[in-house]
């Protein structure tokens, strides 16, 4: 199993963050924001395979292109369509969902369920393709866990932690759960003969006893024996948000160790009071919060259009200056004219 990352958009366009879980057996898709253009460069089977959408906060730059989402998905019955943001998204999207002549929907599927977080709740709403979206019904309420986690799936969870943005902005934390491996090298030790029986290890619960080369063995203690745990991977996606001591203190716990920080660079720290007018991160905050989180990479994204490409090189290195490891994605090196843009 394992975490890949996909930045959509180009530097000083709307960007989004693609996440994909392969598990071995199947890839859960998430995907983070959703601006202008971003799912065009997604082949209409991956925009068909997105499981969840969580939405950051509702700036126009961040939802702009939510009706590509939506025109792909808007009767899909493959899989239930979620979105995840701040209070209010399911009143905008209503409105996107409102926004066309449906006069063709009349039993067909399609259920939207949108899950707010109003603190430490998510109140969840239902539309319905079938009513053409006009009707919000309201379904359960659930309580947030201590640790913020929204989301348990078989192979990942999703934590949330609500930031300023002069208003709530949602930053997000992807963990990989741990997972079993079968030690091949202890296999061979033991002089076992693989075979079906190796299933049967990672079967749980499973048979009490497997039968290799005509001898008995108990499972529990083989289980014990051969198999070893692997730590998941972890992704953070934090944009739009007032980095102040006071947000410092509370992320760095929250993001100790992570694998990998997607991260805005709306300005560099010659303008920080312009940052802090805005509630937007500069580029040397955000490096000292990759450092001080530990965190194993960081990819710089969301770039300001004020600057030009030379000043976001610039700005690239005084993040560096902080955190060796911070990078532009790297399918941005062709737009960045070839300058060298991956981490040291």
């Amino acid at each position: 199993m394992a975490i890949s990352v996909q930045i959509l958009g180009k530097p000083g366009n709307d960007n989004a963050l693609l996440v994909r879980i392969d598990s071995g057996q199947q890839i859960s898709r998430l995907l983070f924001d959703c601006g202008e253009g971003c799912l065009n460069e997604l082949p209409p089977a991956e925009v068909l395979g997105i499981d969840h959408l969580f939405f950051s906060h509702l700036h126009m730059d961040h939802v702009s292109g939510f009706d590509t989402f939506f025109r792909a998905n808007y009767s899909r019955e493959s899989k239930p369509n979620r979105i995840w943001g701040p209070p209010e998204t399911a009143s905008i999207l209503q409105h996107r969902f409102r926004g066309y002549w449906w006069n063709l929907t009349s039993g067909q599927p399609g259920a939207w369920r949108i899950h707010e977080v109003h603190g430490g709740v998510i109140h969840t709403s239902l539309f319905e393709l079938a009513d053409a979206f006009a009707s919000r019904h309201d379904e359960e309420s659930k309580t947030v866990d201590d640790q913020g986690v929204l989301l348990e799936a078989k192979d990942y969870t999703v934590e949330t932690l609500t930031m300023d943005h002069h208003g709530p902005s949602l930053a997000y934390l992807v963990r990989e759960r741990p997972q079993l491996k079968v030690d091949a090298r202890k296999i061979k030790e033991r002089d076992l003969v693989p075979g079906p029986w190796v299933r049967d290890l990672l079967d749980d619960p499973g048979p009490k006893t497997v039968e290799i080369s005509g001898k008995t063995f108990d499972l529990a203690e083989l289980r014990q024996e051969l198999l070893t745990e692997r730590s998941g991977d972890s992704v953070a996606y934090l944009t739009d948000f007032h980095l102040d001591d006071q947000a410092m203190d509370r992320l760095v716990p929250w993001l100790n160790g992570c694998d990998t920080l997607i991260c805005e660079a709306q300005y560099r720290h010659d303008d920080l009071a312009l940052a802090q007018q805005h509630h937007h991160a500069t580029t040397r905050l955000v490096g000292e919060l990759a450092r001080r989180a530990n965190v194993g990479r960081l990819i710089l994204i969301h770039l300001s259009r004020r600057y030009n490409v030379s000043e976001w090189l610039e700005m690239l290195g005084e993040c560096r200056d902080v955190f060796p490891r911070a990078a532009f994605p790297e399918n941005w090196q062709d737009t960045l004219d070839g300058q060298t843009m991956t981490a040291e």
